[in-house]
């Protein structure tokens, strides 16, 4: 006898999505003010405090240069991605996956992936289509770096690819360590590792510092949870900085 399984709801069914591209450059100033509200509502369900960066600094000069997923339930944010994007001298355009967040009711709905891949797929059809995408990701966050590893192409540091580091792998991670750590939250005393990848002690003592022993955090691939765990130690508030591209987006 066959055991009745739970089907999964129909995500489309259950949110409205919206991806709004560099908003700060279009935006009438009532309208931003209203999104960036409803964005920190929807944040203050996840963080305590709100960090002082991104789309929470409110500015129309911040909020110029983000992509973001939003997942609406009538008139609140279910759930939000917005990733920015960097100009990388001799790479191009590098779309960062940036800052995540959904409400404690809505996490068994599998926003997470769903609108870093709605954030992902605008940018990159609008900018090179026939081509790569270039990515980063920076996170102390389990689950966020396995999700990298397992959605992206070429993803370095990774137990799934070869491990070898190309040209611009190491562009994109120089660029970002001297001219980008105040966009991604990036101490600016952290030591940057480029043997492993990591940035030494980038979100000690703050909201993203996380308990190794926190499962919630933890991805269901318990080997690829134990790569990551193996190259950072999270009392020391490290991070793994993740560089990859992506080539076909269904």
């Amino acid at each position: 006898m066959k055991k009745n399984r739970k089907k999964k709801p129909n995500i489309n069914k259950l949110y409205r999505f919206e991806v709004l591209y560099k908003p700060g450059t279009y935006m009438s100033d009532e309208k931003l003010e209203t999104v960036i509200t409803k964005l920190r509502d929807t944040a203050l369900t996840c963080f305590d405090k709100l960090p002082d960066y991104q789309v929470f600094l409110g500015t129309r000069e911040e909020m110029a240069d983000k992509v973001i997923a939003i997942a609406w339930k009538d008139d609140v944010i279910a759930g939000f991605c917005s990733t920015v994007l960097f100009d990388i001298k001799g790479v191009g355009k590098v779309q960062h996956l940036g800052l995540t967040c959904v409400r404690p009711e809505e996490r068994s709905n599998g926003l997470t992936h769903v609108l870093t891949h709605k954030a992902v797929k605008v940018h990159w059809l609008k900018t090179n289509p026939l081509g790569k995408l270039w990515i980063s990701n920076c996170a102390a966050v389990l689950s966020s770096l396995v999700n990298g590893s397992l959605f992206f192409e070429n993803i370095h540091p990774s137990p799934l690819t070869n491990g070898k580091v190309q040209k611009n792998h190491l562009k994109i991670a120089e660029a970002i360590d001297k001219y980008y750590r105040e966009k991604i939250y990036i101490d600016k005393d952290a030591t940057f590792d480029k043997e492993k990848f990591v940035f030494k002690g980038s979100v000690k003592n703050t909201v993203f510092q996380k308990d190794k022993n926190d499962t919630q955090f933890y991805h269901r691939k318990t080997d690829l949870n134990d790569y990551y765990k193996g190259i950072m130690n999270f009392e020391n508030g490290d991070e793994v900085l993740q560089i990859g591209y992506a080539s076909s987006l269904v």
